[in-house]
């Protein structure tokens, strides 16, 4: 497994540790005559903008990394072979779509 590889899976779990403890921690005080002894901040508001914007944060990131690698390729790619053009601009399209879901998520952690 290459470098750029194991640094996108580790983005991508590191967004979906971040996603899911806000789901948990929203369920937690959802119901306040559960059993369980959860420990959050005093304040639930600082857990909320702290997963938002990590979620976006690392979304960021991760379509920031693609794009350069994706644009990078892609410059080389239609240097050799301009008809591959339109091609190379949807790949990259495709990695900032990241950015996207990152926000998206981060817009539903709030919301919620």
């Amino acid at each position: 497994m290459n470098r750029e590889s194991l640094i996108s899976m580790l983005l991508l779990t590191l967004l979906a540790v971040v996603v899911l403890g806000t789901l948990a921690s929203h369920a937690a005080f959802a119901s306040p005559d559960s059993q369980s002894q959860i420990v959050f901040p005093e304040d639930p508001e600082a857990a909320k903008f702290a997963s938002a914007g990590l979620a976006f944060g690392l979304g960021a990131l991760a379509a920031g990394l693609a794009v350069g690698r994706a644009g990078a390729a892609g410059m080389a790619a239609t240097a050799e072979r301009p008809e591959v053009r339109t091609t190379a601009i949807i790949i990259t399209a495709l990695g900032e779509a990241l950015a996207i879901y990152g926000l998206v998520i981060a817009l539903l952690i709030m919301g919620g």
